[in-house]
């Protein structure tokens, strides 16, 4: 039996998060440095699976299949495309700039006893948070998934509820109140798309008889499972909608603000950087593939509701006060984007999403991190409470400056590939879409640029006045994400050569073709 390589990218984590939380309450530094350990450990073991995945080889490679619960056809089976190998990648890539940027967001508070803060747990559940989502990548059995998808909402839970921003403009009471009823509102959204979800979950094992995607393909290739129309679109529904909250998609979408503004700003990259990918990804490899007359047949509602995802979320950015919201919500128009291209059904637009999803990954992780460490200085996330920020601490204000420029999509940073992929892929079936989505663009460099003038330039502020510049630390976390925006945004072959083939059996799966260019209406 070869060594169960995507198994352990999984248990490394896993491990760590146990013997992290087994550290010593007094001994909360040694507890930081076996959180990061563990989480650079579960990067090489990613890096691995990456080099040995072969882009043009079988569609599931690394696989893994064990008897689970023999009884009910449920079975522990792993495998990677080149879809969720890149998403393995960059959330193994993420955990340990996660790790570093929040080093003191757990320490307790000085003279305030009633809001201790306990490190070991903080990073305990940071490192079980990558462990779920790592292994949900690549669970190719439909119960293995749901169970990982639901599990994963535990610890999110406490990191959000339990160890808040501490930049609030209310009492310690009125804080605590609201890190809770993010913390709530975040899973009852989820726990109310996970149970549709079981329903759907159940409903497709008593269909095809088997919760392994590769037994329902293979069922389907051979004609032996033919889903009555109805029931392939309710069970597609089912799935749909708890992918949908998880993404967010409007309008479901309202969790989303309040987890990311009562977060801490590692934890915000936790939620949409990693957490949330989970549900885009799931569109593709479940959607698609176990339900492709359903997912054709809701595509045109799919269509709008990411249109109204892309401009409502880009407008409620322009009009924020509050920082990590202004993020929040320009994540929720990304998120738009990311559905629309994989729901255009062309190679263009899938291969765009899947890319974008990573790229918003590291240019979010990169804006939001230097987000947080600039309201750690200054103690405030409202916008108005800064100005002159670039004359006091120059780098911080440049890093920031980056990280807006590559939510913006700026012709040379990496979201910028992905979003034009996504809206040529639109475009080629739905002009009037990929028109409507472009206004997502022009909102984008408003909300971005107002947020660093406002913040950034003009005269220097009284309270910003000894703020001092990034340190070594908050570097490291940093130029190696900016760094990669560089170097995606000019060269990103060396993802679409792993992305494109994935693409294409999914777009098999969905019996869809690129539509040929109409030549004679060029002339």
């Amino acid at each position: 039996m070869s060594f169960p390589i995507l198994t352990a990218t999984a248990v490394l984590p896993a491990v760590g998060a146990i013997v992290t939380a087994a550290v010593p309450a007094t001994r909360r530094t040694a507890a930081k440095w076996v959180a990061l350990l563990f989480s650079l450990a579960t990067l090489v073991m990613a890096a691995i699976v990456l080099v040995r995945f072969e882009p043009g080889g079988d569609r599931y490679q690394l696989t893994e299949s064990h008897a689970w619960i023999a009884d009910f056809g449920v079975r522990y089976e792993l495998g990677v495309d080149g879809i969720g190998v890149v998403m393995v990648a960059l959330t193994a890539l993420l955990i340990p700039f996660v790790i570093l940027a929040g080093w003191h967001d757990a320490d307790p508070l000085e003279n305030k006893s009633s809001r201790w803060r306990p490190t070991q747990g903080f990073f305990a559940l940071i490192l079980m948070v990558e462990a779920m989502v790592v292994l949900s990548f690549e669970a190719t059995d439909v119960f293995l998934f749901y169970i990982l998808f639901e599990a994963m909402l535990i610890p999110m839970y406490f990191l959000i509820g339990g160890f808040g921003d501490r930049a609030h403009s209310g009492t310690d009471e009125n804080a605590a109140a609201q890190r809770s009823y993010a913390a709530v509102k975040f899973l009852l959204y989820n726990l109310a798309g996970g149970l549709i979800m079981l329903a759907a979950v159940i409903g497709l094992y008593v269909v095809a008889g088997s919760f392994s995607l590769s037994e329902i393909a293979e069922a389907r290739a051979s004609g032996s499972l033919d889903m009555a129309t109805t029931t392939e679109r309710l069970l597609f529904l089912g799935f749909f909608f708890a992918f949908a909250i998880k993404a967010p998609l409007w309008p479901l979408h309202t969790w989303l603000p309040n987890a990311m503004g009562e977060a801490t700003a590692p934890v915000a990259v936790l939620i949409t950087a990693v957490v949330d990918k989970v549900g885009t990804f799931a569109m593709l490899r479940f959607c698609l593939q176990l339900f492709p007359e359903a997912s054709k047949w809701a595509t045109p509602v799919i269509i709008v509701l990411a249109l109204v995802s892309i401009v409502y979320g880009a407008l409620l950015a322009v009009g924020q006060r509050d920082i990590k919201r202004l993020i929040a919500y320009a994540s929720v128009s990304h998120f738009g984007f990311i559905v629309l291209g994989i729901f255009a059904m062309t190679s263009q637009g899938q291969s765009g999403a899947t890319l974008y999803m990573v790229n918003h990954g590291l240019s979010t992780a990169a804006l939001m991190l230097v987000a947080g460490f600039l309201i750690s200085r200054r103690g405030s996330r409202l916008i108005a409470d800064y100005g002159g920020v670039q004359k006091v601490a120059p780098v911080l204000a440049g890093t920031f400056l980056i990280g807006g420029l590559a939510t913006l999509s700026l012709p040379g940073l990496a979201p910028f590939v992905s979003e034009f992929l996504v809206l040529v892929g639109t475009f080629a079936v739905y002009p009037v879409a990929g028109i409507i989505a472009t206004l997502g663009i022009v909102l984008a460099a408003l909300y971005t640029l107002v947020l660093y003038q406002r913040t950034m330039t003009g005269p220097v502020r009284t309270e910003v006045r000894t703020m001092p510049d990034l340190k070594v630390r908050e570097l490291a976390v940093v130029a190696p994400l900016i760094a990669l925006l560089l170097f995606l945004g000019v060269f990103p072959k060396p993802l679409t050569e792993i992305i494109n083939p994935a693409v294409e059996h999914t777009m098999s799966d969905v019996q869809k073709q690129d539509p040929r260019p109409d030549v004679e209406a060029a002339k």
